[in-house]
């Protein structure tokens, strides 16, 4: 072989190694450079391999010496750079990286590290620009094409199994790091998800894709103070970007703060106009604060704009007192009939299917399209009831009287809470809103706070430890976790009253922790008859987490835990907790809300009678139900439907019959 090849293959057979085995690049290079002295690209490997091996001294001579050489070399620029850079020498590796880039502009892995020479200094607005242009340069996000789409199409394990391998070779792979936050969000598993996205930007503090995934993270969390610090700095980057826009009005939202949120919405329907999200975004802020008309025609307009957006279809149907014409049912089965349509917008256009022919009185018809939309759902999902029902029998198995007296005083003293737990559809809503009516009362909405220290204490855990771990708390500590609960949600009290409602249903699960960290507090169950709590369920599509109600046979186990483990604390905890039953709430009243305020400890007010009048943000289904005067209609229409519920008696067994009487 020629001398001249048999060079070559040494070059690259040292180039794979420095990624591998950087100490025996290093012995290699060094014989490669006795055998040819001063060849640029001998040294060149025998500078890296020292700096990967940690001398980076003696590299950045190397290449010092180098560069004088071969002057108008990027490569050779980049790799003095980063020695430099290794060593701390910001001010001469700040001017290595720009020499590189004068002389290649298009030199993708100078612009990594100028990024994060930049974070070096604090200089974070040029960090996130340099990283932007090696994101652009390197494609860095598009090597993944194959795990992506498994995810798009929730094949988690695959797309799991192909980014594990990837990281196994390249441990420092952040493009691979973020896709698998991604897995780990469409698992719930959040706390997985934050630690990678963490990890990416401790490793490339300018990746603003990974900055925006935990912004989109804490949003699904409903956290929304830690979302705004990231979403400014993505926006002091791209300050005209409508999805870090739409993202910031949805956590002003989440703050209370309708007005500054409407605003963003109203300015970037003006500058997008064709934009149908921006428009569908702009119909939930309009809805949230009460302008139903106006949310209507914003969400007609993501319709007309994209006629297959089927989640814009499904917000006209989320409307509850809204009804679709014959030209609009035809208009979704033409997008139905599609071979093309994407799942998510299929599913949605489902339930809004199965909505406007419920209106329209063809019930065996809309029972088909609602069926198929939790098919489709259901399928789309990772949810094991077996586990919620490990979890109800380990919370009872924990939660005993004896626990709870040997803990008799400890946690915070405040009263401040109450608390309106329960499955959705159950009525949560109206009780806040005439809560929310009383004059020493805030309505705040669902709040992540409680779910969020059963995930700290292993809740979901792949061995769960939860409740189990609450044992292992000591007085100080529930104290501290109470205290801890009280100045998280602060931001979200508004009008400085002395009580607020934090409207989590799944709180139930956590009545036990609830009680030991805030003893004063008060709670209350917001009960329905079974068959009318799980069939509205069934029929209405929620953005995440109430995996359960995809399913007949879910929503009458799920509903059968619950019922079992609020009888549990009845027992354990005798008047703790306050049922209100829907039923019960409509037939009798006036008795009914005299007997809730009287168990929160508040003077009745007349103005909780007419909580219908009362103008507040309010971000649930239930939004335009609670702004009618009280009604009744809502308690029989199951019963449209009951020849296709067997499945659900079935799942519900003796409690089926329970409310049928009523």
């Amino acid at each position: 072989m020629p001398e001249s090849g048999a060079l070559d293959i040494a070059l690259i057979r040292i180039a794979a190694l420095l990624e591998s085995d950087p100490v025996a690049a290093l012995r290699a290079a060094q014989e490669l450079v006795r055998e040819h002295p001063g060849h640029p690209a001998a040294v060149m490997l025998l500078g890296a391999a020292r700096r990967r091996s940690g001398d980076t001294h003696s590299a950045a001579a190397a290449f010092t010496e180098l560069a004088s050489t071969e002057p108008a070399s990027a490569a050779v620029q980049l790799e003095l750079g980063r020695a430099l850079l290794a060593q701390g020498k910001l001010t001469e590796a700040f001017g290595a990286l720009t020499r590189a880039l004068e002389l290649a502009p298009d030199l993708a892995e100078a612009w990594r590290e100028l990024s994060s020479l930049h974070a070096s200094r604090g200089e974070w607005r040029e960090c996130d620009v340099a990283y932007a242009r090696f994101s652009a340069l390197s494609g860095q996000d598009g090597r993944f094409g194959e795990a992506a789409a498994a995810i798009a199409q929730e094949r988690l394990d695959h797309a799991s199994a192909l980014l594990r391998a990837e990281l196994e070779r390249y441990p420092g792979d952040v493009a691979a790091l973020r896709l698998l936050a991604q897995v780990a969000v469409k698992r719930e598993d959040f706390a997985a998800a934050q630690r990678l996205l963490a990890q990416c930007l401790e490793l490339a503090p300018g990746y603003s894709r990974a900055r925006f995934d935990l912004a989109e993270m804490l949003h699904t969390q409903q956290r929304a103070e830690p979302m705004l610090p990231l979403l400014e700095r993505l926006l002091a980057l791209e300050p005209a970007n409508l999805a870090y826009r739409a993202l910031k009005a949805a956590a002003l939202s989440l703050l209370g703060q309708s007005e500054r949120s409407l605003s963003i919405l109203a300015d970037l329907v003006v500058e997008f106009p064709d934009n149908p999200v921006g428009w569908m975004y702009y119909g939930h802020a309009l809805r949230s604060a009460g302008r139903t008309d106006e949310a209507i025609a914003a969400y007609r307009k993501a319709a007309e704009l994209s006629p297959g957006f089927g989640e814009a279809w499904f917000s006209l149907a989320n409307l509850k007192v809204f009804r679709f014409t014959a030209a609009d049912v035809a208009a979704m089965r033409a997008q139905l009939a599609r071979a093309d349509l994407a799942d998510e917008d299929r599913w949605h256009l489902e339930f809004s299917l199965g909505n406007a022919l419920e209106s329209a009185g063809d019930f065996a018809t809309s029972f088909e399209h609602y069926a198929r939309g939790n098919a489709l759902r259901r399928a789309a999902v990772q949810y094991d009831p077996a586990r919620t029902t490990e979890l109800i029998e380990r919370t009872r198995a924990l939660f005993t009287r004896e626990f709870f007296a040997a803990r008799a005083g400890a946690g915070d003293p405040s009263g401040e809470p109450i608390f309106v737990v329960g499955l959705p559809r159950a009525g949560s809503t109206l009780i806040e809103q005439i809560l929310a009516s009383h004059s020493q009362v805030e309505g705040t909405r669902e709040l992540p706070d409680i779910p969020a220290f059963a995930r700290e204490l292993g809740v979901w855990d792949a061995a769960p430890v939860y409740p189990q771990s609450v044992a292992r708390l000591g007085a100080a500590e529930l104290r501290a976790l109470g205290e801890r609960y009280l100045r998280q949600t602060r931001p979200h009290r508004l009008l400085g009253r002395a009580h607020f409602i934090d409207k989590m249903g799944n709180n139930f699960l956590d009545v036990g922790l609830i009680h030991l960290i805030l003893p004063n507090a008060r709670i209350i169950d917001a009960r329905r008859a079974p068959l009318a709590c799980c069939f509205s369920n069934f029929k209405q599509h929620f953005q995440s987490g109430v995996w359960f109600s995809y399913s007949l046979e879910d929503l009458g186990r799920y509903y059968r835990d619950y019922v079992a483990l609020m009888a549990h604390f009845d027992a354990v905890l005798p008047g703790r907790v306050l049922r209100v039953n829907y039923e019960d709430l409509i037939a009798n009243f006036e008795s009914e809300v005299r007997r809730l305020l009287d168990y929160c400890g508040l003077a009745f007010e007349e103005q909780c009678l007419r909580f219908h009048e009362t103008r507040r943000v309010v971000q649930t289904a239930s939004s335009e139900q609670v702004r009618r005067p009280l009604y009744s209609a809502s308690v029989e229409e199951w019963r449209n439907f009951e020849p296709w519920l067997g499945p659900l008696k079935r799942s519900l067994g003796e409690l089926a019959e329970e409310g049928r009487s009523r």
